[in-house]
């Protein structure tokens, strides 16, 4: 079964002019799962919203929840998911939680509740990430978090629930973090975030998600390269259902300051984050929206990089690197290519939503739906 699982920023509510996105904004008939992200657990495990004013009707609250699960009136066969967790939340009180039994009955109980009373389909786990980070348990985190799925998959079973779950990609950090092989035995999909690839923090440019081994990588181990193609390989050969994939595909894109402006290559030295976005506003990223928009009004020399099949651009000492229609078409082929029939966005809020870039609205989004039912 095909699927475009699309998460929403819920806080891109709060952005300013055009990037500006609500509930309002979502077109329902361009992916068949949305996920709300995110939600947050107190210390006894309980599941909670972060934002109630936003998520909730209570006191003069604007009921997003309801409004999210409200979709559905509009394509019947939409299901929705609650997702907890995501990068701010860190890994600490995940780490805590699966670790005693107590705390992960008020979670499966709590989520339970959750779910059913404002009507989503399911829960999506974004621990990010078991084992890394501001862990607690550190390794324990690995087969605590694998005993957490298969609690709450007992419960929600029985219920008809969906529980996913979004996984970091590249072999050198997901294989600290889970036993492959058995949380595939307990998510009906598994969202890999194959992005984050490349970026700012690194002393070279990069691509943000490049499909395969790409320019400047001769010479490498493909092993160790961060590419699509190796994440899917170490997954699969790890044990994962290529049927419960769903490929992650960014809308974003990572930005570099070039050490030199006439060494601009990939694998270009740099010196840390470049442009930022309008609406965003985050260092070392900008929403495909918010690029799109520059690549019209502003000087930049637009280049493909054939090997890695994604494109990136230059101006100055400034360096971006994106995907574009052409490379999720790409990606979706790929993933079909591996008995991959998901792909997975984030996040539908920095698509060209508004159709200010000349190619109608949402493109990226679009051009996904149009390669998978290809």
């Amino acid at each position: 079964m095909e699927a475009v699982v699309c998460y929403y920023g819920t806080w891109a509510t709060y952005r300013n002019g055009l990037g500006k996105f609500d509930v309002d904004n979502i077109d329902p008939h361009l992916c068949t799962h949305l996920i709300y992200a995110f939600a947050s657990i107190d210390d006894k495990g309980t599941l909670k919203s972060l934002d109630p004013y936003l998520d909730l009707p209570d006191g003069g609250g604007r009921d997003n929840f309801g409004k999210f699960n409200d979709l559905k009136k509009k394509n019947s066969s939409l299901k929705t998911l609650l997702a907890v967790g995501g990068w701010n939340e860190g890994s600490a009180k995940y780490s805590t939680m699966a670790a005693s039994p107590t705390l992960r009955k008020n979670f499966v109980t709590s989520a339970l509740q959750m779910i059913t009373k404002h009507g989503f389909d399911g829960l999506d786990m974004d621990w990010e990430y078991p084992n890394r980070r501001d862990t607690v348990h550190g390794q324990a985190d690995i087969d605590n978090f694998t005993t957490l799925l298969k609690e709450i998959k007992a419960v929600f079973d029985k219920q008809g629930l969906l529980l996913t779950a979004a996984v970091s990609s590249v072999r050198s950090a997901a294989s600290q973090s889970y036993n492959v092989a058995q949380i595939s035995k307990y998510l009906d999909m598994i969202h890999i975030m194959t992005y984050d690839m490349h970026g700012s923090w690194d002393s070279v440019t990069g691509h943000n998600a490049p499909i395969h081994q790409g320019e400047g990588d001769e010479g490498a181990i493909p092993e160790n390269l961060f590419n699509v193609e190796q994440s899917l390989k170490y997954w699969i050969g790890a044990g994962c259902p290529p049927e419960k994939i769903a490929l992650g595909v960014p809308f974003y894109g990572r930005t570099f300051k070039l050490k030199d402006a006439n060494d601009n290559d990939v694998r270009a030295p740099a010196a840390g984050e470049g442009i930022s976005g309008p609406y965003t506003a985050t260092s070392g990223s900008i929403g495909y929206n918010e690029f799109c928009q520059k690549l019209q009004t502003e000087s930049w020399t637009q280049r493909f990089d054939s090997l890695a099949k994604v494109p990136y651009a230059v101006k100055d000492k400034d360096w971006v690197t994106y995907d574009d229609a052409n490379s999720v078409t790409a990606k979706v082929n790929y993933a079909k290519s591996l008995g991959i029939n998901k792909i997975m966005v984030w996040s539908i809020e920095t698509d060209d939503f508004h159709g200010v870039c000349g190619k109608g609205t949402n493109p990226l989004l679009r051009a996904i739906n149009t390669a998978l039912r290809k």
